[in-house]
Protein backbone atom coordinates (compact mmCIF):
# COMPACT_ATOMS: atom_id res chain seq x y z
CA UNK A 1 0.00 0.00 0.00
CA UNK A 2 1.92 3.23 -0.90
CA UNK A 3 2.07 6.19 1.31
CA UNK A 4 -0.26 8.20 -0.47
CA UNK A 5 -3.13 6.07 0.21
CA UNK A 6 -6.02 6.90 2.55
CA UNK A 7 -5.22 5.18 5.89
CA UNK A 8 -7.48 1.91 5.74
CA UNK A 9 -9.76 1.14 8.33
CA UNK A 10 -10.05 -2.23 10.00
CA UNK A 11 -13.26 -3.14 8.12
CA UNK A 12 -11.57 -2.61 4.62
CA UNK A 13 -9.21 -5.56 5.63
CA UNK A 14 -11.77 -8.34 5.59
CA UNK A 15 -12.22 -9.27 9.00
CA UNK A 16 -15.62 -10.35 10.09
CA UNK A 17 -18.38 -8.82 11.69
CA UNK A 18 -17.83 -10.05 15.06
CA UNK A 19 -14.05 -9.37 15.19
CA UNK A 20 -15.13 -6.11 14.45
CA UNK A 21 -17.09 -5.63 17.15
CA UNK A 22 -14.59 -6.42 19.39
CA UNK A 23 -12.59 -4.32 18.31
CA UNK A 24 -15.03 -1.33 18.42
CA UNK A 25 -15.64 -2.14 21.70
CA UNK A 26 -11.93 -1.81 23.05
CA UNK A 27 -11.61 1.72 21.28
CA UNK A 28 -9.44 0.53 18.01
CA UNK A 29 -10.36 2.81 15.47
CA UNK A 30 -7.21 2.70 12.77
CA UNK A 31 -4.82 -0.47 12.44
CA UNK A 32 -0.94 0.18 12.86
CA UNK A 33 1.13 -0.50 9.50
CA UNK A 34 1.87 -3.98 10.63
CA UNK A 35 -1.48 -4.80 11.17
CA UNK A 36 -3.13 -3.17 7.94
CA UNK A 37 -0.39 -5.28 6.03
CA UNK A 38 -0.48 -8.62 7.87
CA UNK A 39 -4.03 -9.22 8.27
CA UNK A 40 -4.98 -9.66 4.51
CA UNK A 41 -1.87 -11.77 3.63
CA UNK A 42 -3.04 -13.87 6.96
CA UNK A 43 -6.78 -13.43 5.64
CA UNK A 44 -5.22 -15.26 2.29
CA UNK A 45 -4.31 -18.17 4.12
CA UNK A 46 -0.30 -17.35 2.51
CA UNK A 47 2.89 -17.65 5.34
CA UNK A 48 4.01 -14.31 6.70
CA UNK A 49 7.68 -13.07 8.32
CA UNK A 50 6.62 -9.64 10.42
CA UNK A 51 9.69 -7.65 11.23
CA UNK A 52 8.38 -5.24 14.08
CA UNK A 53 9.31 -4.07 17.16
CA UNK A 54 7.45 -4.71 20.37
CA UNK A 55 4.71 -2.72 20.72
CA UNK A 56 3.65 -2.08 17.15
CA UNK A 57 0.28 -4.01 17.46
CA UNK A 58 1.75 -7.45 16.00
CA UNK A 59 -0.47 -9.05 18.60
CA UNK A 60 -3.56 -8.01 16.93
CA UNK A 61 -1.87 -8.43 13.44
CA UNK A 62 -1.65 -12.27 14.30
CA UNK A 63 -4.94 -13.15 16.52
CA UNK A 64 -7.41 -11.17 14.48
CA UNK A 65 -7.32 -13.15 11.05
CA UNK A 66 -6.78 -16.47 13.82
CA UNK A 67 -10.48 -15.84 15.03
CA UNK A 68 -11.57 -14.93 12.13
CA UNK A 69 -10.91 -18.28 10.28
CA UNK A 70 -11.41 -20.34 13.64
CA UNK A 71 -13.80 -23.29 12.54
CA UNK A 72 -16.48 -23.46 15.60
CA UNK A 73 -18.62 -25.83 14.40
CA UNK A 74 -17.38 -29.30 15.42
CA UNK A 75 -16.21 -30.60 19.19
CA UNK A 76 -13.10 -27.91 19.93
CA UNK A 77 -9.70 -29.11 18.92
CA UNK A 78 -6.47 -27.02 18.95
CA UNK A 79 -6.01 -25.44 15.81
CA UNK A 80 -3.83 -22.74 16.48
CA UNK A 81 -0.89 -22.66 18.62
CA UNK A 82 1.32 -19.36 19.40
CA UNK A 83 4.84 -20.00 20.66
CA UNK A 84 6.10 -17.06 23.23
CA UNK A 85 9.36 -16.91 25.08
CA UNK A 86 8.11 -16.18 28.19
CA UNK A 87 5.47 -17.07 30.31
CA UNK A 88 4.40 -13.19 31.02
CA UNK A 89 4.13 -12.61 27.05
CA UNK A 90 2.50 -15.66 26.64
CA UNK A 91 -0.40 -14.31 28.69
CA UNK A 92 -0.86 -10.92 27.60
CA UNK A 93 -1.37 -12.72 24.48
CA UNK A 94 -4.10 -14.85 25.73
CA UNK A 95 -5.76 -11.94 27.20
CA UNK A 96 -5.73 -10.07 23.73
CA UNK A 97 -7.33 -13.24 22.34
CA UNK A 98 -10.05 -12.83 24.91
CA UNK A 99 -10.57 -9.49 24.45
CA UNK A 100 -10.80 -9.66 20.97
CA UNK A 101 -13.10 -12.71 21.08
CA UNK A 102 -15.39 -10.91 23.23
CA UNK A 103 -17.95 -11.52 20.51
CA UNK A 104 -17.05 -15.17 19.82
CA UNK A 105 -18.06 -16.93 22.88
CA UNK A 106 -17.67 -20.25 21.07
CA UNK A 107 -14.04 -19.96 20.77
CA UNK A 108 -12.14 -21.36 24.17
CA UNK A 109 -8.27 -20.17 24.39
CA UNK A 110 -5.66 -21.62 26.97
CA UNK A 111 -2.28 -20.37 28.01
CA UNK A 112 0.53 -23.11 29.05
CA UNK A 113 3.57 -21.81 30.62
CA UNK A 114 5.89 -23.21 33.39
CA UNK A 115 5.24 -22.24 36.84
CA UNK A 116 0.98 -23.12 36.34
CA UNK A 117 0.01 -26.66 37.86
CA UNK A 118 -0.63 -28.92 34.97
CA UNK A 119 -4.18 -30.17 36.24
CA UNK A 120 -5.31 -26.84 35.43
CA UNK A 121 -3.82 -26.74 31.65
CA UNK A 122 -4.91 -31.20 31.38
CA UNK A 123 -8.64 -30.39 32.00
CA UNK A 124 -8.89 -27.86 29.62
CA UNK A 125 -7.22 -29.95 27.12
CA UNK A 126 -9.40 -32.83 27.80
CA UNK A 127 -12.42 -30.54 26.99
CA UNK A 128 -10.79 -29.45 23.95
CA UNK A 129 -9.81 -25.88 22.90
CA UNK A 130 -9.35 -23.64 19.94
CA UNK A 131 -6.07 -22.09 20.75
CA UNK A 132 -3.16 -22.57 22.80
CA UNK A 133 -0.70 -19.88 23.84
CA UNK A 134 2.09 -21.19 25.31
CA UNK A 135 6.24 -21.31 25.97
CA UNK A 136 8.16 -24.15 23.89
CA UNK A 137 9.39 -25.83 27.15
CA UNK A 138 5.82 -26.88 28.66
CA UNK A 139 4.61 -27.35 24.97
CA UNK A 140 7.21 -29.54 24.73
CA UNK A 141 5.99 -31.39 27.70
CA UNK A 142 2.80 -32.37 27.02
CA UNK A 143 3.40 -33.18 23.17
CA UNK A 144 5.62 -35.61 25.15
CA UNK A 145 3.18 -36.71 27.95
CA UNK A 146 0.87 -36.64 24.60
CA UNK A 147 -1.93 -33.97 26.22
CA UNK A 148 -1.42 -31.83 23.22
CA UNK A 149 -2.75 -33.07 20.17
CA UNK A 150 -1.59 -30.95 17.22
CA UNK A 151 -2.08 -33.35 14.41
CA UNK A 152 -5.13 -31.20 12.85
CA UNK A 153 -3.19 -27.86 13.54
CA UNK A 154 -3.81 -25.01 11.14
CA UNK A 155 -2.41 -22.02 12.69
CA UNK A 156 1.30 -22.03 14.23
CA UNK A 157 2.47 -17.81 15.78
CA UNK A 158 5.61 -17.55 16.75
CA UNK A 159 5.99 -14.69 18.75
CA UNK A 160 9.11 -12.84 19.38
CA UNK A 161 11.11 -15.61 17.64
CA UNK A 162 14.49 -14.26 18.13
CA UNK A 163 14.01 -13.94 21.84
CA UNK A 164 12.97 -17.60 22.26
CA UNK A 165 16.14 -18.78 20.02
CA UNK A 166 18.05 -16.33 22.14
CA UNK A 167 16.76 -18.23 25.39
CA UNK A 168 17.63 -21.52 24.21
CA UNK A 169 14.44 -22.57 22.35
CA UNK A 170 15.85 -23.18 18.93
CA UNK A 171 15.57 -26.94 19.38
CA UNK A 172 12.31 -26.91 20.73
CA UNK A 173 10.99 -24.78 18.27
CA UNK A 174 12.11 -27.07 15.48
CA UNK A 175 10.62 -29.70 16.59
CA UNK A 176 7.28 -28.27 17.56
CA UNK A 177 7.45 -26.89 13.45
CA UNK A 178 8.46 -30.34 12.24
CA UNK A 179 6.23 -32.30 14.17
CA UNK A 180 3.07 -30.33 13.06
CA UNK A 181 1.09 -30.60 9.87
CA UNK A 182 2.76 -29.49 6.35
CA UNK A 183 -0.29 -27.20 5.31
CA UNK A 184 -0.24 -25.19 8.25
CA UNK A 185 -0.12 -21.78 7.88
CA UNK A 186 2.83 -20.05 9.99
CA UNK A 187 3.48 -16.37 10.72
CA UNK A 188 6.93 -15.41 12.23
CA UNK A 189 7.62 -12.42 14.06
CA UNK A 190 10.81 -11.06 15.05
CA UNK A 191 12.61 -7.83 15.83
CA UNK A 192 15.63 -8.88 13.89
CA UNK A 193 16.29 -11.16 11.24
CA UNK A 194 19.35 -12.88 12.52
CA UNK A 195 20.60 -15.77 10.19
CA UNK A 196 19.26 -18.22 12.64
CA UNK A 197 15.39 -16.77 11.95
CA UNK A 198 16.40 -16.21 8.40
CA UNK A 199 17.11 -20.14 8.13
CA UNK A 200 14.33 -21.27 10.21
CA UNK A 201 11.91 -19.45 7.75
CA UNK A 202 13.07 -20.43 4.61
CA UNK A 203 12.87 -24.24 5.90
CA UNK A 204 9.93 -24.52 7.68
CA UNK A 205 7.22 -21.36 6.14
CA UNK A 206 6.22 -21.79 2.61
CA UNK A 207 7.17 -18.87 0.19
CA UNK A 208 6.49 -16.30 3.15
CA UNK A 209 5.38 -12.39 2.35
CA UNK A 210 7.84 -10.44 4.35
CA UNK A 211 6.16 -7.33 6.25
CA UNK A 212 8.61 -5.31 7.42
CA UNK A 213 7.73 -2.19 9.74
CA UNK A 214 9.83 0.33 12.17
CA UNK A 215 8.20 2.12 14.18
CA UNK A 216 8.18 6.19 13.48
CA UNK A 217 6.25 6.98 16.65
CA UNK A 218 7.71 10.65 17.98
CA UNK A 219 6.56 12.78 20.50
CA UNK A 220 6.78 16.02 21.06
CA UNK A 221 10.20 18.27 21.78
CA UNK A 222 8.55 20.34 24.74
CA UNK A 223 7.42 17.21 26.56
CA UNK A 224 9.80 16.26 29.43
CA UNK A 225 9.81 11.97 29.64
CA UNK A 226 11.09 10.34 32.90
CA UNK A 227 10.48 7.13 34.72
CA UNK A 228 10.18 5.60 38.61
CA UNK A 229 11.69 2.37 38.88
CA UNK A 230 8.73 1.46 41.65
CA UNK A 231 7.50 -2.19 42.68
CA UNK A 232 3.30 -2.35 42.23
CA UNK A 233 2.75 -2.26 46.08
CA UNK A 234 4.33 1.29 46.34
CA UNK A 235 3.10 2.74 43.45
CA UNK A 236 -0.01 4.65 45.55
CA UNK A 237 2.63 5.84 48.33
CA UNK A 238 4.98 6.87 44.73
CA UNK A 239 2.40 8.48 43.42
CA UNK A 240 0.90 10.24 46.47
CA UNK A 241 4.32 11.91 46.66
CA UNK A 242 4.88 12.87 43.12
CA UNK A 243 1.53 14.94 43.33
CA UNK A 244 2.97 16.54 46.84
CA UNK A 245 5.89 17.76 45.35
CA UNK A 246 5.18 18.08 41.34
CA UNK A 247 4.53 21.49 40.41
CA UNK A 248 1.97 20.51 38.47
CA UNK A 249 -1.99 22.33 37.56
CA UNK A 250 -3.93 19.27 36.24
CA UNK A 251 -2.77 15.27 35.25
CA UNK A 252 -4.48 12.91 34.02
CA UNK A 253 -3.43 9.32 35.44
CA UNK A 254 -3.47 6.30 33.23
CA UNK A 255 -4.12 2.73 34.59
CA UNK A 256 -4.89 -0.19 32.65
CA UNK A 257 -8.35 -1.62 33.81
CA UNK A 258 -11.75 0.18 34.73
CA UNK A 259 -11.93 -0.74 37.81
CA UNK A 260 -8.73 0.71 39.12
CA UNK A 261 -9.57 3.89 38.09
CA UNK A 262 -12.20 3.82 40.45
CA UNK A 263 -9.88 2.25 43.14
CA UNK A 264 -6.98 4.36 42.44
CA UNK A 265 -9.27 8.04 42.45
CA UNK A 266 -10.66 6.59 45.31
CA UNK A 267 -7.40 6.23 47.43
CA UNK A 268 -6.01 9.69 45.78
CA UNK A 269 -9.62 11.23 47.45
CA UNK A 270 -8.90 10.02 50.45
CA UNK A 271 -4.99 11.63 50.88
CA UNK A 272 -6.52 15.22 49.78
CA UNK A 273 -6.51 15.27 46.28
CA UNK A 274 -9.22 16.42 43.85
CA UNK A 275 -9.54 12.90 41.88
CA UNK A 276 -12.25 11.30 39.88
CA UNK A 277 -12.37 8.43 37.36
CA UNK A 278 -13.43 8.21 33.75
CA UNK A 279 -13.70 4.95 32.10
CA UNK A 280 -15.74 3.30 29.49
CA UNK A 281 -18.80 2.47 31.63
CA UNK A 282 -18.64 5.97 32.54
CA UNK A 283 -22.06 7.54 31.13
CA UNK A 284 -21.21 10.03 28.57
CA UNK A 285 -23.25 13.19 30.71
CA UNK A 286 -20.87 12.59 33.51
CA UNK A 287 -18.16 12.04 31.59
CA UNK A 288 -18.90 15.59 30.34
CA UNK A 289 -18.58 17.10 33.57
CA UNK A 290 -16.10 15.46 35.11
CA UNK A 291 -13.74 17.36 32.02
CA UNK A 292 -15.51 20.58 32.65
CA UNK A 293 -14.21 20.59 36.07
CA UNK A 294 -10.85 19.75 34.72
CA UNK A 295 -10.94 22.26 33.00
CA UNK A 296 -12.57 25.11 35.13
CA UNK A 297 -9.66 24.13 37.96
CA UNK A 298 -12.22 22.27 40.29
CA UNK A 299 -10.65 19.57 39.32
CA UNK A 300 -7.10 18.44 39.33
CA UNK A 301 -6.29 14.85 38.71
CA UNK A 302 -8.36 12.62 36.54
CA UNK A 303 -7.51 8.57 36.84
CA UNK A 304 -8.44 7.51 32.65
CA UNK A 305 -8.22 4.60 30.77
CA UNK A 306 -6.73 4.85 27.29
CA UNK A 307 -10.39 4.62 24.95
CA UNK A 308 -11.56 6.59 28.20
CA UNK A 309 -9.40 9.40 27.31
CA UNK A 310 -9.41 9.42 23.41
CA UNK A 311 -9.88 12.35 22.26
CA UNK A 312 -9.42 14.06 25.75
CA UNK A 313 -8.08 18.11 24.89
CA UNK A 314 -7.57 19.94 28.18
CA UNK A 315 -5.20 22.85 27.95
CA UNK A 316 -4.30 22.64 32.08
CA UNK A 317 -3.05 19.24 31.96
CA UNK A 318 0.44 19.75 32.94
CA UNK A 319 1.22 16.09 33.75
CA UNK A 320 1.05 12.45 32.40
CA UNK A 321 1.39 9.86 34.87
CA UNK A 322 1.58 6.18 33.91
CA UNK A 323 0.56 4.66 36.11
CA UNK A 324 0.74 1.62 34.52
CA UNK A 325 3.40 1.60 31.49
CA UNK A 326 1.66 0.83 28.16
CA UNK A 327 3.06 -2.38 26.53
CA UNK A 328 2.26 -0.85 23.24
CA UNK A 329 4.25 1.83 22.08
CA UNK A 330 1.62 3.80 20.01
CA UNK A 331 -0.45 4.38 23.65
CA UNK A 332 2.15 5.56 25.16
CA UNK A 333 2.97 8.02 22.45
CA UNK A 334 -1.20 9.10 22.53
CA UNK A 335 -1.22 9.17 26.22
CA UNK A 336 1.59 11.68 26.79
CA UNK A 337 0.17 13.60 23.86
CA UNK A 338 -2.81 14.69 26.50
CA UNK A 339 0.17 17.36 27.36
CA UNK A 340 2.67 19.80 26.00
CA UNK A 341 0.46 20.69 23.28
CA UNK A 342 0.84 23.79 21.14
CA UNK A 343 4.25 25.06 22.36
CA UNK A 344 3.33 24.53 25.79
CA UNK A 345 5.48 22.60 28.14
CA UNK A 346 4.63 19.28 29.74
CA UNK A 347 5.72 16.07 31.90
CA UNK A 348 5.43 12.60 31.28
CA UNK A 349 6.28 10.26 34.52
CA UNK A 350 5.82 6.53 34.03
CA UNK A 351 6.10 4.13 36.55
CA UNK A 352 8.02 1.21 35.68
CA UNK A 353 8.07 -2.27 38.09
CA UNK A 354 11.53 -4.00 38.42
CA UNK A 355 9.73 -6.64 35.46
CA UNK A 356 9.23 -4.06 33.39
CA UNK A 357 11.98 -2.48 32.73
CA UNK A 358 12.82 -4.05 29.10
CA UNK A 359 10.10 -1.81 28.27
CA UNK A 360 11.71 1.29 28.24
CA UNK A 361 14.04 0.34 25.93
CA UNK A 362 11.14 -0.15 23.53
CA UNK A 363 9.79 3.22 23.96
CA UNK A 364 12.90 4.92 24.16
CA UNK A 365 13.64 3.31 20.32
CA UNK A 366 9.78 3.97 19.38
CA UNK A 367 9.76 7.89 20.33
CA UNK A 368 13.61 8.71 19.37
CA UNK A 369 13.50 9.97 22.75
CA UNK A 370 15.75 8.99 26.11
CA UNK A 371 13.31 8.35 29.26
CA UNK A 372 15.56 9.71 32.30
CA UNK A 373 15.21 8.38 35.65
CA UNK A 374 14.02 10.04 38.64
CA UNK A 375 14.12 9.84 42.19
CA UNK A 376 10.83 9.53 44.69
CA UNK A 377 10.66 12.13 46.41
CA UNK A 378 12.05 11.92 50.27
CA UNK A 379 9.94 12.51 53.13
CA UNK A 380 12.31 16.02 53.48
CA UNK A 381 10.94 16.66 50.33
CA UNK A 382 7.59 16.46 51.17
CA UNK A 383 7.84 18.00 54.52
CA UNK A 384 9.19 20.99 52.75
CA UNK A 385 6.59 21.40 50.24
CA UNK A 386 3.86 20.62 52.93
CA UNK A 387 5.07 23.40 55.21
CA UNK A 388 5.45 25.87 52.30
CA UNK A 389 1.41 25.34 51.35
CA UNK A 390 1.12 25.81 55.06
CA UNK A 391 2.76 29.05 54.91
CA UNK A 392 1.31 30.02 51.78
CA UNK A 393 -2.11 29.32 53.65
CA UNK A 394 -1.50 31.05 56.18
CA UNK A 395 0.02 34.46 54.32
CA UNK A 396 -3.33 34.41 52.03
CA UNK A 397 -5.49 34.15 55.37
CA UNK A 398 -4.05 36.98 56.92
CA UNK A 399 -5.20 39.09 53.70
CA UNK A 400 -8.49 38.96 54.59
CA UNK A 401 -8.62 41.41 57.42
CA UNK A 402 -11.77 41.56 58.15
CA UNK A 403 -12.34 38.31 59.54
CA UNK A 404 -9.17 38.54 60.53
CA UNK A 405 -10.27 40.99 63.02
CA UNK A 406 -12.92 39.20 64.32
CA UNK A 407 -10.88 35.95 65.31
CA UNK A 408 -8.31 38.53 66.76
CA UNK A 409 -11.09 39.21 70.01
CA UNK A 410 -11.69 35.50 69.89
CA UNK A 411 -7.89 34.45 70.23
CA UNK A 412 -7.62 37.54 73.35
CA UNK A 413 -10.66 35.98 74.91
CA UNK A 414 -9.44 33.11 75.28
CA UNK A 415 -5.37 34.02 76.35
CA UNK A 416 -7.24 36.33 79.04
CA UNK A 417 -9.32 33.96 80.44
CA UNK A 418 -7.28 30.70 79.99
CA UNK A 419 -3.50 31.85 80.76
CA UNK A 420 -2.53 30.59 77.60
CA UNK A 421 0.43 32.12 75.34
CA UNK A 422 -0.90 33.39 72.15
CA UNK A 423 1.81 31.01 70.36
CA UNK A 424 -0.02 27.94 72.00
CA UNK A 425 -3.19 28.77 71.29
CA UNK A 426 -2.03 29.38 67.32
CA UNK A 427 -0.72 25.83 67.63
CA UNK A 428 -4.11 24.12 68.87
CA UNK A 429 -5.58 26.16 66.39
CA UNK A 430 -3.42 24.89 63.67
CA UNK A 431 -4.34 20.76 65.31
CA UNK A 432 -8.03 21.93 65.24
CA UNK A 433 -7.50 23.13 61.20
CA UNK A 434 -5.60 19.82 60.19
CA UNK A 435 -7.72 17.21 61.82
CA UNK A 436 -6.48 13.52 62.80
CA UNK A 437 -4.03 13.47 59.72
CA UNK A 438 -0.39 14.75 60.56
CA UNK A 439 0.96 17.18 58.78
CA UNK A 440 4.66 16.02 58.62
CA UNK A 441 5.63 12.98 57.69
CA UNK A 442 8.01 10.71 60.01
CA UNK A 443 11.44 10.09 58.63
CA UNK A 444 10.52 5.93 59.09
CA UNK A 445 7.92 6.68 56.29
CA UNK A 446 11.14 7.10 53.98
CA UNK A 447 11.08 3.60 52.36
CA UNK A 448 12.95 2.89 48.97
CA UNK A 449 10.44 2.65 46.12
CA UNK A 450 11.73 -0.63 45.02
CA UNK A 451 14.59 -2.89 46.91
CA UNK A 452 18.24 -3.84 47.06
CA UNK A 453 18.00 -7.07 44.94
CA UNK A 454 15.57 -4.83 42.31
CA UNK A 455 18.36 -2.42 42.08
CA UNK A 456 20.93 -5.08 41.44
CA UNK A 457 18.64 -6.33 38.57
CA UNK A 458 18.67 -2.76 37.26
CA UNK A 459 22.55 -2.52 37.31
CA UNK A 460 22.65 -5.74 34.97
CA UNK A 461 20.13 -3.98 32.76
CA UNK A 462 22.47 -1.29 32.26
CA UNK A 463 24.90 -3.69 31.76
CA UNK A 464 23.14 -5.04 28.39
CA UNK A 465 21.97 -8.20 30.56
CA UNK A 466 19.03 -10.04 28.74
CA UNK A 467 16.31 -9.88 31.33
CA UNK A 468 13.40 -11.24 29.20
CA UNK A 469 12.70 -13.51 31.72
CA UNK A 470 11.40 -11.05 34.07
CA UNK A 471 8.34 -9.55 32.46
CA UNK A 472 5.61 -8.53 33.84
CA UNK A 473 4.91 -8.38 37.74
CA UNK A 474 2.68 -11.02 38.56
CA UNK A 475 2.74 -13.07 41.96
CA UNK A 476 3.59 -16.68 40.39
CA UNK A 477 6.98 -16.39 39.58
CA UNK A 478 8.40 -18.21 43.36
CA UNK A 479 10.35 -16.62 45.82
CA UNK A 480 12.01 -13.26 44.96
CA UNK A 481 15.38 -12.23 45.55
CA UNK A 482 17.07 -15.25 47.96
CA UNK A 483 20.27 -14.36 47.52
CA UNK A 484 20.81 -11.79 49.90
CA UNK A 485 23.81 -11.68 52.38
CA UNK A 486 23.87 -14.82 54.65
CA UNK A 487 21.56 -16.91 52.31
CA UNK A 488 23.57 -20.15 52.05
CA UNK A 489 24.22 -21.25 48.12
CA UNK A 490 24.91 -24.75 46.62
CA UNK A 491 25.90 -25.99 43.21
CA UNK A 492 23.83 -27.54 41.15
CA UNK A 493 24.35 -29.97 38.35
CA UNK A 494 22.15 -29.57 34.97
CA UNK A 495 22.52 -32.45 32.08
CA UNK A 496 23.31 -29.56 29.40
CA UNK A 497 26.57 -28.40 28.47
CA UNK A 498 28.90 -26.97 25.57
CA UNK A 499 27.91 -30.43 23.66
CA UNK A 500 24.78 -28.80 23.30
CA UNK A 501 26.20 -26.16 22.65
CA UNK A 502 24.52 -24.09 26.30
CA UNK A 503 25.77 -20.70 27.37
CA UNK A 504 25.16 -19.13 30.55
CA UNK A 505 22.84 -16.63 29.51
CA UNK A 506 20.75 -19.67 27.78
CA UNK A 507 20.50 -21.23 31.24
CA UNK A 508 19.95 -18.15 33.17
CA UNK A 509 16.96 -17.41 30.93
CA UNK A 510 15.60 -21.00 30.90
CA UNK A 511 15.96 -21.52 34.82
CA UNK A 512 14.37 -17.91 35.28
CA UNK A 513 11.47 -18.16 33.17
CA UNK A 514 10.39 -21.73 33.87
CA UNK A 515 11.65 -22.14 37.79
CA UNK A 516 10.46 -18.23 38.78
CA UNK A 517 14.19 -17.61 39.59
CA UNK A 518 15.41 -14.24 40.27
CA UNK A 519 19.08 -13.02 38.82
CA UNK A 520 20.44 -12.54 42.54
CA UNK A 521 19.62 -16.27 42.97
CA UNK A 522 22.46 -17.16 39.93
CA UNK A 523 25.48 -17.40 41.52
CA UNK A 524 28.59 -19.10 39.43
CA UNK A 525 27.82 -21.12 36.30
CA UNK A 526 30.49 -23.73 35.33
CA UNK A 527 29.71 -25.06 31.58
CA UNK A 528 31.29 -28.73 30.85
CA UNK A 529 30.89 -30.95 28.06
CA UNK A 530 28.19 -32.69 28.91
CA UNK A 531 26.84 -31.17 32.23
CA UNK A 532 26.79 -27.71 33.71
CA UNK A 533 27.20 -26.63 37.34
CA UNK A 534 25.09 -23.65 38.62
CA UNK A 535 25.00 -22.21 41.85
CA UNK A 536 21.76 -21.67 43.43
CA UNK A 537 20.04 -21.11 46.53
CA UNK A 538 20.28 -24.39 48.83
CA UNK A 539 16.95 -24.35 49.78
CA UNK A 540 15.21 -24.18 46.30
CA UNK A 541 11.12 -24.59 47.21
CA UNK A 542 9.43 -27.77 46.26
CA UNK A 543 6.94 -26.24 43.75
CA UNK A 544 10.26 -24.60 42.13
CA UNK A 545 11.83 -27.96 41.77
CA UNK A 546 9.03 -29.06 40.32
CA UNK A 547 9.19 -26.65 37.29
CA UNK A 548 12.54 -26.73 37.03
CA UNK A 549 13.04 -30.60 36.69
CA UNK A 550 10.66 -30.54 33.47
CA UNK A 551 12.81 -27.81 31.86
CA UNK A 552 14.44 -28.00 28.88
CA UNK A 553 17.39 -26.12 27.65
CA UNK A 554 18.77 -26.64 23.56
CA UNK A 555 15.61 -29.49 23.42
CA UNK A 556 17.25 -31.42 26.83
CA UNK A 557 16.16 -32.00 30.03
CA UNK A 558 18.34 -30.62 31.85
CA UNK A 559 17.40 -33.43 34.95
CA UNK A 560 18.00 -31.08 37.86
CA UNK A 561 20.10 -32.23 40.82
CA UNK A 562 22.23 -31.39 43.56
CA UNK A 563 26.09 -31.65 42.85
CA UNK A 564 27.76 -34.47 45.11
CA UNK A 565 30.66 -33.18 43.96
CA UNK A 566 33.87 -35.01 42.61
CA UNK A 567 33.74 -39.26 43.42
CA UNK A 568 35.03 -39.90 46.61
CA UNK A 569 35.00 -36.39 48.00
CA UNK A 570 38.86 -35.82 45.99
CA UNK A 571 40.31 -32.33 44.72
CA UNK A 572 37.79 -29.15 44.35
CA UNK A 573 35.68 -28.34 41.62
CA UNK A 574 36.82 -25.80 39.70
Amino acid sequence: MSEDQQTPTFADLGLGEQVLSALADVGYETPSAIQARTIPTLLEGRDVVGLAQTGTGKTAAFALPVLDRLDTDSKPYVQALVLAPTRELALQVCEAFEKYAAHRRDVSLLPVYGGQGYGVQLSALRRGVHVVVGTPGRVMDHLEKGTLDLSRLRFLVLDEADEMLDMGFAEDVETILADTPDDKQVALFSATMPKQIRRLSEKYLNDPVEVKVAGKQKTADTITQRYLMVSYPRKVDAITRILEVENFDATIVFVRTKNETENLAGALRARGFSAEAINGDVPQVQREKTVDRLKDGSLDVLVATDVAARGLDVERISHVINYDIPTDTDSYVHRIGRTGRAGRTGDAISFVTPRERYLLRHLERATGRPLTEMQLPTVDDVNSTRLARFDDAITAALTQTDRIDGFRDIVAHYVTHHDVPERDVAAALAVVAQGETPLLLDAKDDVPPVGRDDKRKGRDDRAGRNDRGDRGDRGDRGPRGRRGPGVPMATYKLAVGKRQHVQPRQIVGALANEGGLQRGDFGKIDIRPDHSLVELPADLPPDTWTRLEQTRISGKLIELQRDQGPPGGRGKRR
